[in-house]
């Protein structure tokens, strides 16, 4: 099975987006996910073309693919969840709309295939149908300007947002008339929901265009160095063989923002190793 692994930037918060990629790619990883937010990719920060110029090339210096934009957080201008797509204030629905729009085009950009985004956020303000309703009209001022540049627009379920589960996530998919709509299966995110991560990816197969990988303890939202948790990772790997898998897997550990390296070449040596088994 041609797996490719990546290393996400959000990992390295405490470095500069080149130097992250730097690290990542001496790591020994194929790809890249890097995180649309400051302190690494944020839009208005590449806005000339010559910085966006430098980024390409140092990628083709490095080999380095770029797997996925991770679009999740507005640190920018917000926090973790805020602005989202399901705020009471309109306008502040409008900056993560015009925000997704932006990394749209920088994806295009770099030859990424895909951006990553919320599942709607918190639902601090609405009734459910509301909150999804709402949710489902901003993602339509998004999807003809992914159509058009052909770059797919993935949800991520996660723990206490609008959508936490496999269940959620494909029942609001069905909604939707075009496949630019797909899913960020994070595979710790389900295993927290209680969920077995292998028979997700066989159901939502058609959706699936990265993965986020981790480990996890007890159901907690709290990413681990892979290996260090209780995810069964065979079953997994044999799930995505099954399904004829050829994307990129992303490691994602941003609470090691201290021990970046050592965490992702942990995780890398043990999905490696458990891969080849």
């Amino acid at each position: 099975m041609q797996i490719q692994f990546a290393y996400s930037t959000n990992a390295f918060k405490k470095f500069t987006l080149e130097a992250a990629i730097k690290k990542i790619a001496l790591s020994g990883f194929d790809g890249v996910e890097i995180m649309a937010d400051a302190p690494h990719l944020y839009p208005p920060d590449y806005g000339a073309p010559r910085k966006l110029n430098r980024l390409k090339n140092l990628l083709i210096k490095t080999g380095l693919a770029v797997s996925n934009l991770n679009t999740f957080t507005l640190c920018a201008i917000g926090d973790m969840h805020h602005p989202s797509w399901i705020e009471r204030d309109k306008k502040l629905r409008g900056l993560r709309i015009q925000h997704t729009k932006a990394c749209l085009c920088l994806a295009k950009e770099l030859d990424c295939p895909n951006i990553s985004i919320q599942p709607g956020g918190r639902n601090e303000h609405f009734t459910r149908k509301k909150a999804e309703d709402t949710f489902f009209a901003g993602l339509q001022e998004v999807i003809p300007l992914a159509e058009d540049l052909d770059v797919n627009i993935l949800i991520e379920p996660e723990p206490k947002l609008l959508f936490e589960n496999s269940r959620q996530f494909e029942k609001f998919a069905a909604r939707f008339k075009t496949d630019i709509i797909g899913l960020n299966c994070d595979i710790g995110h389900f295993y927290c929901a209680g969920e077995d991560p292998a028979e997700v990816i066989l159901r939502l197969h058609k959706y699936i265009g990265h993965i986020h990988i981790e480990d996890i303890r007890n159901r907690a939202h709290n990413h681990l160095i892979c290996g260090q948790g209780e995810i069964d990772y065979k079953p997994i790997f044999k799930a995505l063989e099954k399904i004829d898998y050829h994307g990129f897997i992303s490691v994602e550990l941003y609470p090691y923002q201290d021990t970046p390296v050592e965490a992702g070449r942990k995780s890398l040596k043990h999905l490696r190793r458990i891969l080849q088994k």
